[in-house]
């Protein structure tokens, strides 16, 4: 049937190519063309959209995906969003299986929450509803005044792993470092595994970031403060020694996290493991980013092979890298696209989820 059928419209707004293949898996699931529209660039890199059919009192879905011209991508979305809301769309749902700027969630220093920036232009330019996938950290949905759908890619990775992976029960599902002990727990918990922490050096620079242990070291300057103030001078942190707290010897070690982009803290990890005793390692991730050398410096490691969802494009990673594979989630975003359109529950997409999850 026609994508207009229903008052039903699905658009990739992204003008890459590769792309738009997430686009094209979710409207052949659902029996509907992808609607006709023109994205973009002019001579002076301005972005460009041209809308070729009528988006009058229905219901749009505009999936985007980010390409490695992440800003770019952003400006398509938004200008699209809003050619359908002056073009007179019912509701303009917006599915983006990864939300960029998510790792700039938090305020640091003099830093800005850039996240919360991004939501309020999407909501601006005429949103009225978010499907996306596995968010660095829950709280961004709280940015949106609109309904937000943040969907999980786990039981996809968790099928992977029992039926590609022979011997997995006698796997240890290993958190790279402590601020992904939950995920891990959840994982492991799943599939009545043991798990296993890393702490120490290998723990990821971004925690850093946030605790402050960057910072500059505190002078005591007298003349700042008033004399009769004496504020405690808090004490600074220091790496311990690197631990893996949990038994990996003569296992099968599989790493889990949200989003691999940098992988130094991934090799890591890895070599860690492979001292230890580990005879294979396994990375799992939602968001496959893999940018720069990523792909070169996984087909050095002592990893076996990286396991990613294709919320991002990364087919040119795979042709440099046989170890990475590549799990399909259209399924459950036409699945979700499907009910909103049609106002059923969402609820069956979140059956058995946990807040951890």
């Amino acid at each position: 049937m026609s994508a207009a059928k229903g008052g039903l419209v699905i658009f990739t707004a992204n003008s890459n190519p590769s792309s738009r293949e997430l686009g094209r898996r979710i409207a052949e699931r659902l029996g509907v063309e992808l609607g006709k529209v023109q994205v973009y660039q002019e001579a002076n890199r301005e972005t460009r959209v041209q809308i070729e059919e009528s988006v009058r009192s229905k219901d749009v879905f505009i999936i985007q995906t980010v390409s490695k011209d992440v800003n770019t991508t952003i400006m398509e979305l938004l200008i699209m969003v809003y050619a359908c809301r002056t073009s007179c769309a019912r509701n303009i749902i917006g599915v983006i299986p990864y939300f960029p700027y998510s790792k700039q969630c938090k305020m640091r220093k003099r830093g800005s929450i850039v996240s919360k920036l991004l939501a309020s232009m999407m909501c601006k330019a005429g949103l009225t509803h978010l499907i996306t996938m596995d968010l660095h950290q829950k709280e961004i949905q709280g940015f949106f005044n609109i309904p937000v759908d943040n969907l999980r890619a786990s039981p996809f990775l968790l099928q992977y792993i029992q039926e590609e992976i022979p011997d997995y029960r006698n796997a240890v599902i290993v958190a790279k470092s402590p601020a992904s002990a939950k995920r891990a727990q959840s994982f492991a918990e799943r599939l009545r595994l043991g798990i296993a922490v890393i702490h120490g050096e290998a723990q990821d620079a971004e925690s850093d970031l946030v605790d402050g242990r960057h910072s500059p070291p505190t002078v005591k300057n007298i003349g700042a403060i008033h004399p009769s103030l004496e504020i405690p001078l808090l004490i600074p942190k220091e790496k311990p020694p690197i631990t893996v707290v949990g038994d990996v010897g003569g296992r099968i070690a599989i790493i889990v996290d949200d989003i691999i982009d940098d992988v130094d803290s991934f090799l890591a990890a890895a070599e860690t493991l492979k001292e230890r005793g580990a005879y294979k390692i396994f990375v799992m991730a939602t968001h496959g980013i893999l940018s720069s050398d990523a792909p070169q410096l996984i087909e050095e490691s002592a990893i076996d092979e990286v396991v990613v969802t294709n919320t991002i494009p990364h087919e040119i990673q795979k042709l440099q890298c046989p170890k990475i594979k590549t799990v399909d989630i259209s399924m459950i975003l036409s699945e979700a696209i499907r009910r909103i359109h049609n106002g059923e529950s969402m609820s069956y997409l979140f059956r058995n989820i946990g807040m951890d999850d």
